[in-house]
């Protein structure tokens, strides 16, 4: 969203103003862990994050000191905002995109294409990229997992393989693709809320990703065995092309409406020209399935945006950033720019982090601190991208090592493993951490004046 710290100088910090982010994330939060404790699968998943933050709206209207058609107009400015409304556009066409292209018989192709490439000495390093590539292309951890954990399975128990750590090779992979993607919700969610390009934050991210890739594709590779994989079916590049297109379009600089506009329209026209009985009406049905698949995370982007506001407005979100801002303080005894720049990129990569732990949902975590993150941001110098990116990177790392977190309860359940020994192979996700954390600490002020 736009930069409001010009706007809320004005506004007297208030900490009753956080009572509606408390009151849902306290929801959310309070009934996962009871669901928990009772045994309940996917426990932080049984009650939707937006009928959670109802409650948080009531309560946000209520402390509002306007009048009560003043604060509704207000919920509904922040739910309207331009970035909002662009952020749920993108939504829905990435969720068009992968649910086209899954159809068309597009995640299989990528799947087969993988294995066939793969030398039987190198299938751990191998089963990574393989989810690397499908997280890229799909953007999506859960659908990556999905669609390999089966296969991967399969070779594991063929080969004699460490089962818990093959489980830790595709969480790592799609947690890769979920962290660089460009129709990833993450990623879409990052960059909306700190108003930087897509290819901007995919560059900033791409500098620390690629090392810590680096380093456990060498792990995985000095605990990969020699196996005979499972056969092939003769690669169909047809079927790859609309996630090999999107990717290049992307990284190119394209318009990211174009970008998912295009890959449907080559999605539907490989299911309608391969895919026996696909008919328009197919195509038409899956768009609107896509659409369909991110109704929740459109409603939580729409109603967080709309407590946002209001909380600006009641001087929250003030508080919040002067909060930080204080501890930033602490830190940077001396007050150098360069103190104060890592300073404070550790006061975005903690906010989210933390975040990230209550809800045990990175787009959740990046969409709740996003708003924030940019204050905090804007006040201390930090570019837009290298914001978006901090944001993006520790909600992935955060979202991989945690065992109460989806990924690791559906790999649980697909591998037959506790969710703690899945998260404990998740080495991409420790490798990124720290290269996140060299980078911040390595950063020289002077770059990011030349970069601004």
């Amino acid at each position: 969203m736009p930069s409001t710290a010009k706007k809320d100088q004005n506004i007297p910090p208030s900490a009753l103003a956080l009572l509606p982010l408390g009151i849902f994330l306290a929801l959310f939060i309070g009934v996962g862990t009871y669901l928990t404790m009772q045994g309940v699968d996917f426990a932080f998943y049984q009650l939707p994050a937006p009928v959670a933050a109802l409650p948080a709206v009531v309560v946000a209207i209520l402390l509002s000191k306007e009048k009560l058609n003043k604060a509704i107009e207000q919920f509904i400015r922040g739910v309207g905002h331009s970035d909002i409304i662009a952020m749920c556009m993108i939504y829905l066409l990435a969720g068009a995109f992968a649910s086209v292209a899954k159809a068309s018989g597009g995640v299989d192709a990528t799947v087969n294409l993988g294995l066939a490439l793969i030398p039987a000495s190198m299938i751990l390093p191998g089963l990574f990229v393989i989810s690397a590539f499908i997280a890229t292309a799909m953007g999506t951890s859960m659908g990556t997992i999905a669609a390999v954990a089966p296969v991967a399975l399969g070779i594991a128990q063929a080969s004699g393989m460490d089962v818990a750590l093959t489980a830790g090779v595709v969480l790592s992979g799609a947690m890769f693709g979920d962290n660089l993607s460009i129709i990833s919700d993450t990623t879409i969610a990052a960059t909306r809320s700190q108003g930087c390009q897509m290819k901007d934050k995919f560059r900033e991210n791409v500098k620390i990703a690629i090392p810590a890739a680096i380093a456990a594709i060498v792990l995985f590779t000095f605990n990969s065995s020699v196996t005979q994989l499972p056969e092939t079916s003769p690669i169909e590049w047809l079927k790859v092309m609309p996630y090999i297109t999107i990717l290049v379009l992307a990284v190119s600089g394209v318009n990211v409406f174009v970008v998912l506009s295009v890959g449907i329209l080559l999605a539907g026209g490989v299911g309608l020209t391969s895919v026996a009985d696909y008919s328009l009406t197919n195509f038409g049905k899956d768009i609107y399935g896509g659409f369909g698949n991110m109704q929740e995370i459109f409603l939580l982007s729409m109603l967080i945006g709309g407590i946002s506001e209001l909380m600006r407005q009641q001087g929250g979100l003030a508080f919040l950033t002067q909060s930080i801002s204080r501890v930033i303080n602490v830190f940077s005894s001396k007050h150098k720019a360069s103190e104060n720049l890592r300073a404070s990129e550790f006061g975005i990569a903690g906010l989210v982090s933390l975040t990230n732990f209550c809800t045990a949902n990175n787009t959740v975590a990046i969409i709740v601190s996003g708003g924030v993150a940019r204050e905090l941001a804007d006040e201390n110098g930090v570019t837009p991208r290298r914001s978006a990116s901090l944001l993006d990177i520790f909600s992935c790392v955060i979202q991989g090592v945690l065992p109460y977190g989806a990924q690791a309860l559906l790999l649980g359940s697909v591998f037959e493993l506790s969710p703690l020994d899945v998260v404990a192979h998740s080495y991409y996700c420790f490798f990124l951490a720290i290269a996140a954390i060299i980078a911040i600490v390595m950063k020289h002020p002077s770059r990011k004046l030349a970069n601004a």
